[in-house]
């Protein structure tokens, strides 16, 4: 995987050669990789094992000897007080059940001055676009849980007790065949999704 969210991480991480890295819900692996070219050790964490066995073949297909597996939930972090530099979440944070507890957790785990970056999916905010975008996302991926709007993230980092120093928002476009192949969509959820499609409303289709 490549794009620009990756290539930012890649900036970020430029400073954090000595860093040890947690990427919490790492899925393949894509920001765990990117971690590990740039940082000391990375700890792919996910509830999946499917997902860390993938993370594993592709870790040794690219000789990255500094990533370790762990399996389990974002909101019960089996790791010591203060164990990261920094902590990664990309496009996980809309499948934890509890957000604020799991950023709780990662309060605890970060070191004094530790970085938490998380790159996700934002509701826009206005009532019509979030539920449809809600609906969308939960037709593709029954594992959804919710996409949060901007306002909704500052409140949650700020109760989690941590500072938010950047926001930056960006525009992702998606192939709508790969992106519902890729998650393996029921053929019914699929055509669900493109008639929901067809008939959203003008604050959304524009």
């Amino acid at each position: 995987a490549s794009g620009r969210d990756l290539a930012r991480l890649a900036q970020r991480l430029s400073d954090f050669s000595h860093a040890n890295v947690l990427d919490m819900g790492c899925g393949a692996g894509h920001a765990s990789f990117v971690a590990a070219q740039h940082a000391n050790s990375v700890v792919a964490y996910d509830l999946s094992a499917s997902m860390l066995e993938v993370v594993a073949g592709a870790a040794e297909e690219r000789h990255l000897s500094n990533i370790t597996l762990r399996q389990g939930y974002a909101e019960k972090l089996p790791f010591e007080d203060a164990s990261f530099e920094v902590v990664i979440s990309r496009y996980s944070a809309h499948h934890w059940h509890d957000v604020g507890q799991a950023l709780r957790e990662v309060y605890r785990v970060l070191k004094p001055g530790g970085v938490l970056i998380i790159m996700d999916v934002m509701s826009p905010g206005h009532p019509v676009s979030d539920i449809w975008l809600q609906t969308v996302e939960a037709l593709r991926d029954t594992s959804h849980v919710r996409n949060y709007s901007s306002g909704e993230w500052l409140t949650i980092v700020n109760n989690a007790m941590l500072v938010t120093n950047t926001v930056i928002t960006d525009r992702l476009s998606l192939e709508f065949r790969s992106w519902v192949t890729r998650m393996r969509t029921p053929a019914p959820l699929v055509e669900a999704i493109r008639l929901y499609q067809a008939s959203a409303p003008v604050e959304v289709s524009h």
